[in-house]
């Protein structure tokens, strides 16, 4: 008996060592605490991008309105803004979870990050869909607004909005000036000079006449093709700013995880059958 008591307590010593465990938990533990506070001001960082990225997402959509058939162009921005929101919480939380050290702060923690993983992966998934959609629509509804413009009428309804796009953008005609050549004859012949609406005028051509045959005074690219590189560019912004997102959102999980785990919800004790009798 003596000599498998001596065995035993010889296995335990060289298995266990409570100081070297004390001082490895700790560690862990204080880095988990120091990564948590660092991918806080992360995620705020990226709901900056994320604020920004819904914003021009709504500023784009109400500004060419009347070239978007589907208004459900939005929805991604709509859904960024919401993702913004959530991350700032999510940052702050981060950042408080490690003072607080309190089981409620990190069990909300990891259902915001669960939460904005799905909302994140809808994001991506609605921004490819609907920018493919409209980029494939977009030549129909372009094409057909310079087509009704009406140089004879100055109040008409289409001719504000291809004016502002040609303003705002700095572009001029559907592909190139060249097309108000096309579209100055719908219906008939003309002789003469053709001229492009004064809105395709650059304003360091102070004296333009709007004269197709002088194209150095006229914006050189067409409207559809700079209206298709702000849908690439919400596209590729947003999926990006979601895949970078999802990286500092798993460190936070495992951070978090970290602190969850070496906190244990209660503290068991071996109790003695010698209390019960």
């Amino acid at each position: 008996m003596r000599i498998i008591s001596r065995m035993k307590a010889g296995s335990f010593s060289s298995s266990f060592s409570p100081p070297l465990l004390c001082t490895t938990e700790t560690r862990s533990r204080a880095f988990a605490k120091v990564l948590l506070t660092l991918l806080g001001f992360c995620l705020w960082g990226t709901a900056v991008a994320f604020l920004f990225g819904g914003a021009f997402v709504i500023i784009t959509y109400k500004s060419y309105k009347a070239f978007f058939q589907n208004p459900f162009f939005l929805l991604p921005g709509c859904l960024a803004l919401v993702t913004a929101f959530l991350l700032f919480l999510t940052g702050a939380l981060a950042m408080l979870t490690h003072v607080k050290n309190s089981r409620p702060h990190q069990g909300t923690l990891m259902y915001l990050l669960v939460v904005l993983f799905c909302l994140e992966a809808s994001s991506a998934v609605v921004t490819q869909l609907y920018s493919t959609q409209e980029a494939y629509h977009l030549t129909s509804s372009v094409s057909s607004l310079f087509h009704e413009y009406n140089r004879t009428v100055p109040n008409y309804p289409n001719n504000e909005a291809v004016d502002a796009i040609q303003q705002q953008l700095q572009c001029c005609g559907i592909y190139n000036h060249t097309d108000w050549s096309v579209l100055a004859l719908p219906n008939r012949l003309q002789t003469g000079p053709v001229f492009a609406p004064k809105s395709c005028c650059k304003e360091a051509a102070m004296e333009c006449a709007d004269n197709v045959s002088q194209p150095e005074k006229l914006f050189e690219e067409g409207c559809l093709q700079k209206l298709g590189k702000r849908l690439h560019f919400v596209r590729h912004y947003l999926n990006w700013c979601c895949v970078m997102v999802g990286c500092l959102e798993m460190l936070t999980v495992v951070s978090n995880g970290v602190l969850m785990k070496q906190q244990p919800f209660q503290d068991f004790r071996i109790l003695d059958s010698a209390n019960f009798s």
